[in-house]
């Protein structure tokens, strides 16, 4: 195919009074490919875990002692930045409450909620504009919503929801969310 295209374009440079020079045909160059991928699903960071002891950036203890009802001498927090998870002991190694902050991906924040009140889970949707659920066993309460790119998790060993929601509309004014 190459020879057949060639063979008139050398007619016509000959018909002009062009001295030909043949040369040896340099083989093409393969072309790029281009491989495009399709972001992958977001996977959602690991659990936070109790690292250090501190108090909580965005609750006071107080304030968790009273709206959960138990005694709080001890808060470890997480490692997690820029909002490190609070854990709220009930006694050296009991955990009463923990509560955990996510901003970054939205798809991650919805995955992180979805994780936390699954499918069949009882509806929640405080503060406004915020949405997730909360699930309710013989161990506690969990309330997850989410907004935009951020979540917010409370997990009570406390079985009433209000007492967790109340922590998490905190949290979130806390932190301007």
């Amino acid at each position: 195919m190459k020879r057949a295209l060639l063979l008139p374009l050398l007619g016509v440079l000959a018909a002009c009074g062009t001295e030909v020079v043949q040369t040896t045909p340099v083989p093409a160059t393969p072309t790029a490919q281009v491989t495009t991928t399709t972001s992958a699903a977001p996977t959602v960071p690991p659990a936070p875990q109790p690292a250090a002891d501190g108090t909580c950036p965005y609750l006071a203890t107080t304030f968790v002692a009273e709206a959960n009802g138990q005694r709080v001498p001890k808060v470890k927090l997480s490692t997690d930045q820029p909002h490190p998870a609070c854990f709220f002991y009930a006694n050296a190694t009991e955990i009463q409450l923990t509560v955990r902050v996510y901003v970054g991906d939205e798809r991650i924040a919805k995955k992180i909620v979805n994780e936390a009140a699954p499918d069949g889970s009882q509806p929640a949707s405080s503060p406004a504009g915020w949405t997730g659920g909360y699930v309710s066993n013989d161990s506690g309460v969990v309330y997850a919503v989410a907004k935009s790119d951020a979540a917010v998790v409370v997990t009570s060993n406390q079985k009433q929801s209000i007492k967790a929601r109340r922590i998490a509309e905190t949290a979130i004014t806390n932190l301007k969310l």
